[in-house]
């Protein structure tokens, strides 16, 4: 192998996994609801990684590719037919809550029951902490929209939670 190739070596690759596979799968969960589904795209999109040969500029660069590449492959996995037909299990991961307040699966599913639209803004957020126009770069929204989208949301997460949070 030539010393310039893209190739990552397998070090390069375990701790690029390391980095981001919690990142890949709390995204996939988002999504797709389902734990063992989740599993399979976190496989699903490292080999994707794997098979591409970018090159990332940095560690905020691999972030970014991995979360659209998530979104695009959840997407793709939830209009397959037989998806429609499944029942999600109502059991939730341990994600960090926003304000301590009430336990973190509480938050998370109310934030799973939001349209799609808002979920994945406020997801983005509030969990992975971008930036509103990070979020408009990788979801391809105007900031304003993205911004509209993250009020909107709020409410809609303020109400189905009983006026409790983000006040």
């Amino acid at each position: 192998m030539e010393s310039n190739s893209l190739a990552r070596t397998d070090k390069e690759l375990a701790e690029l996994y390391q980095r981001h596979a919690d990142l890949v799968y709390r995204l996939c969960y988002i999504y797709l609801k389902n734990p063992v589904d989740a599993e399979d795209a976190v496989q699903s999109v490292f080999i994707k990684l794997i098979q591409s040969q970018m090159v990332f500029n940095d560690h905020e660069h691999e972030k970014a590719w991995l979360t659209v590449t998530t979104r695009n492959y959840c997407k793709d996995i939830l209009k397959n037919w037989w998806r429609i037909r499944r029942v999600a299990l109502d059991t939730l991961p341990e994600v960090p809550s926003w304000n301590g307040h009430e336990s973190s699966g509480k938050v998370l599913a109310r934030l799973l029951s939001l349209p799609e639209k808002y979920k994945t803004v406020l997801y983005l957020y509030y969990f992975e902490e971008y930036s509103v126009k990070e979020i408009s770069e990788m979801i391809g929204h105007k900031e304003s929209t993205i911004q509209t989208q993250l009020s909107r949301g709020r409410k809609l997460l303020k109400i189905d939670l009983g006026g409790n949070y983000l006040e």
